[in-house]
């Protein structure tokens, strides 16, 4: 049997400070990523069987149901996947949702804007985004939590910001 502690210091020592040579920039990118915004509203959304509720509690608590609107021959409206009650943000704004769920899981879910975010009950989730260009975006849940999770709608509306807050001030939700 051949022993040799210096050979065997070699091969545990070098891949150990090739190890800390790699992990190094990778630990400093962690806390580089690491996301810390101010954001200038947080929306609380909560999923629930067949709608979803809104809260702005920046401004006086601000909070709103939004439902599937019934099929009409307005020509206006989008077959199921429209809703009654928009979601208003405001343009080029950092934006925080708290996004966690009553009942079973959801999925908040805008492939438009490339947001995604599950809704599990008794978590809180956590998304920030900014809103760069105005419109109307639809979604809907991608989850599969129910016999009509399909039809669980969202629409989110990027307006000014003067407009926005306009139409908080206007808003009969409160």
């Amino acid at each position: 049997m051949i022993e040799s502690q210096p050979l065997e210091l070699f091969w545990t020592t070098i891949p150990t400070i090739i190890l800390i040579i790699i992990g190094m920039p990778s630990i400093r990118l962690l806390y580089i990523l690491d996301e810390v915004f101010s954001p200038l509203i947080s929306i609380k959304v909560i999923g629930h069987q067949w709608f979803w509720s809104y809260e702005y509690s920046d401004f006086l608590n601000t909070e709103f149901d939004s439902f599937l609107t019934q099929s009409s021959n307005n020509l206006n409206l989008r077959r199921l996947i429209d809703v009654d009650s928009r979601l208003v943000l405001p343009l080029n704004s950092q934006i925080r949702t708290l996004i966690s769920a009553a009942d079973v899981l959801h999925s908040w879910t805008i492939p438009s804007i490339g947001i995604k975010v599950d809704a599990i009950p008794g978590r809180l989730n956590q998304l920030n985004f900014v809103g760069t260009r105005p419109g109307v975006f639809f979604g809907q849940c991608s989850e599969i939590c129910g016999a009509n999770h399909s039809f669980i709608p969202i629409r989110a509306e990027f307006i000014q910001p003067r407009p926005f807050i306009q139409w908080i001030k206007s808003s009969n939700y409160n």
